[in-house]
């Protein structure tokens, strides 16, 4: 057994071994035929690989010759441009040069003529001496025929001459003085009273008086409970953010607002017509609307200055100005609306000067602001001519009318012919009968008095003069002024009025205290 598994054993190796080689042999051969095809696909990728690069070498060039043509195209054109610029510039020389020579020519051909006038000219001259001389020799030997012939010399003549004339030419020359002085007296008189009279008939206007009370009408007498809400709150509301007076009585379909301050007063009047056309009327929605209402106005004001610049045809007036006389239309001067008051000035100013042969222009941007400083922002203890004047200076009005502003009412030295016709325009707009009535203006200054006395106090807010003066509300901080404080303060408010003021009748002092919580839901 043994002897038959060796032979077996020799007979695998020697199989194992024949096919090892045999594997080795043909891997060997498939070896080498796979280094061939690499060989030959290596070849082939080296041969594209070259033509490639032939192919891009001669696109690279053919850019390079397309970039070189391009680039020397452009630099032949701005070499052209240039060349053309040169030859424009040489033209230009060569006509200036042209031209200079021709000047020189024309002064060449000037200075002979010169020359030949001055030669003319010398020639006549030494004519003229000639001819002088000459008639000083006969003028000298008709002097001497006539003093032989009237037995005087020629100095005792012309003095008796003289004397005669100068007593002749006095008599007459006092006749004539005399005669124009009077003729011109009556003359102006008759041209002075023509001119303003003209003036007057020109821009004659109706005025309406001022008074310190509005009527809102309604549609039903439903609406003022509405108005007046439950417990009073919506009309307190009202008159606490405008500061008026509302008047809810008897009287039907309508309601009284009463104010001193137009503003004020058509503030309230519109944001009233506001809510009741919108039918939502709370202390929320009140602020609200009066807030609205008050920019509005505002803006009215600015378009109202505006249109009246335009229409006195006045340019380049600075926007405050503007402003300023715009408010004017919710002021009154003595009863007298004041915007139409400085139109009214404006106008009479702009004729005057025109008569007068000034500048109407001028005359017409002094007249409309004449009055500026009866509109201030805040009080002032200046006059109000000389605030608007300060004014006028500030936005760079020109000195004539800052003058005549300042001066209308003597308060400076008038330096200009504009400043009288300022004052007498004035005059003249505000004593037409009905045209003013002097007791609104110490009205007026009572019931500012009575507010600043309320403003004077620590914690007051706002203060407002209602009923003709006959009352004070005045809102106090619910954080600063308590209760015991508010009743403290009313009191002592009404002793400052009592001593410090002159009135009629008496004055009711109210203290008004509100707490409020406010919170937003998001």
């Amino acid at each position: 057994m043994d002897g038959m598994i060796l032979p077996l054993i020799v007979g695998i190796f020697i199989g194992v071994t024949v096919g090892f080689f045999i594997l080795k042999a043909i891997e060997k051969s498939k070896g080498k035929k796979l280094l061939n095809a690499t060989r030959k696909e290596a070849s082939s990728i080296l041969k594209q690989a070259k033509i490639d690069a032939e192919s891009l070498k001669k696109d690279k060039i053919l850019q390079a010759k397309e970039k070189f043509i391009e680039l020397k195209s452009e630099h032949e054109k701005v070499i052209l441009t240039r060349e053309k610029k040169i030859s424009d510039v040489e033209k230009r020389i060569r006509d200036r040069e042209s031209q200079v020579a021709s000047e020189v020519d024309k002064n060449k051909r000037l200075n002979k003529s010169l020359e030949h006038k001055e030669n003319d000219y010398n020639n006549k001259l030494d004519f003229l001496e000639n001819k002088e001389s000459e008639l000083d020799v006969m003028h000298k030997r008709h002097v001497d025929m006539l003093e032989q012939i009237s037995g005087l010399s020629a100095d005792e003549a012309k003095v008796e001459l003289v004397t005669s004339l100068k007593d002749e030419a006095k008599t007459e020359a006092m006749a004539f003085v005399q005669t124009a002085i009077e003729e011109a007296k009556l003359t102006a008189e008759q041209e002075a009273r023509k001119v303003v009279l003209g003036t007057i008939q020109r821009v004659g206007v109706e005025q309406a008086v001022e008074n310190c009370v509005s009527v809102f009408n309604l549609e039903s007498d439903d609406v003022k409970g509405r108005i007046i809400g439950r417990e009073g709150r919506n009309i307190r509301a009202l008159e606490a953010a405008t500061g008026v007076e509302i008047i809810v009585d008897d009287t039907p379909e309508a309601i009284i607002l009463s104010c001193f301050d137009p503003v004020r007063r058509e503030i309230a009047r519109l944001s009233m017509h506001k809510l009741v056309t919108d039918g939502r009327i709370h202390p929320a929605r009140i602020e609200e609307v009066v807030k609205k209402t008050e920019n509005q106005i505002t803006q009215e004001i600015i378009e109202v200055g505006k249109r009246t610049v335009i229409d006195l045809g006045i340019h380049g007036l600075h926007p405050e100005l503007i402003k300023t006389v715009g408010r004017m239309k919710y002021r009154s001067s003595y009863g007298q609306n004041l915007l139409q008051h400085s139109r009214e000035v404006a106008n009479l100013c702009g004729i005057m000067a025109s008569e007068m042969g000034l500048n109407s222009k001028v005359a017409k941007r002094a007249g409309l602001l004449h009055d500026i400083g009866k509109v201030p922002d805040t009080e002032s203890e200046l006059p109000h001519a000389l605030l608007g004047m300060q004014w006028a200076e500030k936005y760079g009005e020109k000195p004539d009318v800052c003058n005549a502003i300042g001066a209308h009412h003597d308060e400076i030295e008038m330096k200009s012919l504009i400043a009288p016709i300022v004052q007498v325009c004035d005059a003249i707009s505000g004593a037409r009968p009905g045209a003013r009535r002097q007791v609104l203006d110490s009205y007026i200054q009572r019931l500012k008095d009575l507010e600043n006395i309320a403003f004077g106090f620590p914690g007051v807010q706002k203060a407002y003069a209602i009923q003709a003066g006959r009352e004070l509300r005045v809102m106090v901080e619910s954080t600063k002024v308590n209760d015991t404080k508010a009743a403290e303060l009313s009191f002592s408010i009404s002793q400052k009025i009592q001593t410090d003021m002159t009135y009629p009748g008496q004055v009711k002092v109210t203290v008004i205290r509100e707490t409020r919580a406010v919170n937003v839901a998001k």
